[in-house]
């Protein structure tokens, strides 16, 4: 804990540093990045602690959330620029609830910690698993969705359980879940690890012989938009049940607060049903709805 205070701070330091560089140069405005890589001129504060307060959002009119850009049917950007998916649904929503535009900003898996930490996003939302080791590090909000482990592989070389898969190649994601279990439980495993997702499921799909490791619902995805039967996910829950959950910086307990009040009021809307056979139905069908969804309650 006292390393994690001790970044923060430092944090801190270059973050006043650089904003007080920018105002001296620009009259008093700042200058932030924007999704697509730009800049853009604001008169956003930020707090004490380096993360913005819930006032401070609200002034700005806008709310950055990180979600990710090409995990489909979660998020990812369409044939139109847009973005779209689970995940993003939830974000809109957010923004009109709170009374602000949403700046998406794309993140990856190995990258979502960090972001809250050097402040880029307000708020992540990307499948992101809740784990002990994350929750040091940044505060979860309440649950929306369930989640486990699962396997895919190719349809001539199907494993159903690890002791199968011998010296072959196991696909991971680095950041996820899935390396930290397999590198904890399974150590022996050969784990090839790729920091994006398109990265991956490239390497997975040029390599008959290997695996892939990620959450059941990405390998679900994956294998049902295929649209053949080239993959099979022999392992569809491996270890712990878990849950994914927006998260917001450590220590900022207003806005933490706001996302759980609005989850609870969502969920006795049922939004994350509506949410759900909106975007994931066509991909996983009813039989997986109720075994997915969480309706955040207090």
């Amino acid at each position: 804990m006292a390393s994690s205070i001790s970044r923060r701070n430092f944090l801190f330091g270059a973050f006043t540093t650089a904003a007080l560089t920018a105002s001296v140069a620009l009259g008093g405005c700042s200058i932030s990045a924007t999704s697509d890589g730009g800049s853009s001129s604001s008169s956003d504060s930020a707090s004490t602690s380096g993360y913005r307060s819930l006032d401070e959002i609200k002034e700005s009119g806008k709310i950055v959330i990180g979600v990710f850009s090409d995990k489909s049917p979660f998020g990812y950007v369409d044939e139109n620029g847009e973005y779209q998916g689970y995940d993003v649904e939830l974000a809109r929503q957010i923004g009109e609830d709170l009374g602000v535009e949403v700046e998406f900003v794309s993140t990856e898996a190995a990258n979502r910690v960090e972001y809250l930490e050097t402040n880029k996003v307000d708020v992540i939302l990307a499948n992101f698993t809740v784990t002990e080791e994350r929750a040091e590090k940044v505060d979860f909000a309440e649950a929306y969705m369930n989640v486990a482990l699962g396997v895919v592989s190719h349809k001539d070389n199907v494993v159903t359980d690890l002791s199968q898969v011998g010296d072959r190649t196991v696909i991971v994601i680095s950041g996820t879940t899935a390396e930290t279990y397999l590198t904890e439980h399974n150590p022996d495993l050969k784990l090839e690890k790729y920091d994006t997702y398109a990265a991956a499921k490239t390497a997975f799909e040029n390599n008959k012989d290997a695996v892939w490791a990620n959450d059941n619902t990405e390998v679900i995805a994956f294998a049902k938009s295929s649209g053949t039967d080239e993959y099979v996910v022999g392992i569809e829950e491996l270890g712990d049940k878990d849950t994914i959950a927006p998260a917001v910086a450590k220590g900022n307990t207003e806005l933490l607060d706001w996302v759980n009040d609005e989850l609870y009021t969502l969920g006795g809307k049922k939004f994350f049903h509506s949410d759900y056979e909106k975007t994931l139905l066509e991909t996983y069908g009813a039989d997986y709805e109720d075994t997915l969804v969480v309706e955040p309650s207090k």
